[in-house]
């Protein structure tokens, strides 16, 4: 299947702005269930100063903002072929980080009472194996956190998402994690988008997790719609949480009060 995505951002400030920077997580990366066919990123406002690789083999640009700007535009498009569905399966642990270390939590995904509650009701139920107590934890997760928008931000923990029983993509994904790692399975964070039949517009990407299971390697878990990542899904950034992989981070100082505009489009 190819998709193709439009990702547009752009900010406007209230004053120019004498120094701003921007990391960027935008550019799909090549697997064994998906290639990158084209990529292209416009930018208004800003300057692309380097570009590299990180630990988590993510593509990373890194824009400065033009001195005295009031607003920035970047315009990341592309298109992806993925392959046929997979079950979610993307296989070994590639990288320079350790594998190890996605057993660590993090300050997004450190445990408390409520994760601690849902990883102990998965193990007590004594499942077959790795993945079958995964595919429950999800499930009990989806159960017991409603999708709802506008309860939660990029800030929100695991533990206050859970705790509240309400949440986004990002805040399943971090439960998950969270609860995985008490399991002892290492577990990480993906951004990417998802290809809809009934939609093209879309108000921002997706994001889901993956655990390490023994013989299979990753193997992807979107809580939020119950499923196993397939060839609908555009894998682009991962790591141990949502600031490993999140698509943007911004920093600038003064320009006054900020507000940010986010168009996506995803279709075929």
């Amino acid at each position: 299947m190819k998709i193709r995505f439009h990702h547009t951002t752009a900010y406007h400030f209230d004053k120019p702005v004498p120094y701003g920077l921007q990391r960027l997580r935008m550019k799909p990366k090549d697997s064994t269930h998906q290639k990158v066919l084209g990529w292209s990123m416009e930018l208004k406002g800003g300057v692309c100063e380097a570009s590299y690789e990180d630990a988590h083999r993510n593509h990373v640009s890194l824009i400065r903002v033009k001195e005295g700007t009031t607003s920035v535009e970047i315009v990341c498009a592309g298109e992806v072929e993925t392959m046929a569905d997979h079950h979610g399966v993307v296989g070994a642990h590639m990288g320079y980080t350790p594998l190890w270390l996605f057993r660590q939590p993090t300050a997004l995904t450190k445990a408390g009472a409520a994760v601690t509650a849902l990883a102990h009701k998965v193990r007590a139920e004594n499942h077959a194996s790795d993945v079958t107590m995964l595919h429950a934890l999800s499930n009990a997760i989806a159960d017991s956190v409603a999708y709802q928008t506008g309860m939660t931000d990029a800030r929100t923990t695991a533990e206050e998402s859970a705790q509240k029983g309400q949440g986004v993509c990002q805040d399943h994904a971090h439960i998950f994690i969270s609860a995985a790692r008490l399991l002892g399975i290492p577990a990480r964070y993906v951004s990417g988008y998802l290809f809809m039949e009934d939609r093209v517009e879309q108000e921002a990407g997706h994001a889901w997790a993956e655990a390490h299971a023994e013989g299979l390697g990753w193997v992807g878990f979107d809580i939020s719609n119950r499923i196993s990542p397939d060839q609908h899904y555009i894998r682009v950034a991962t790591g141990r949480d949502y600031a490993d992989a999140a698509p943007i981070h911004a920093m600038s100082f003064g320009g006054g009060d900020a507000s940010m505009l986010v168009s996506l489009r995803v279709d075929q």
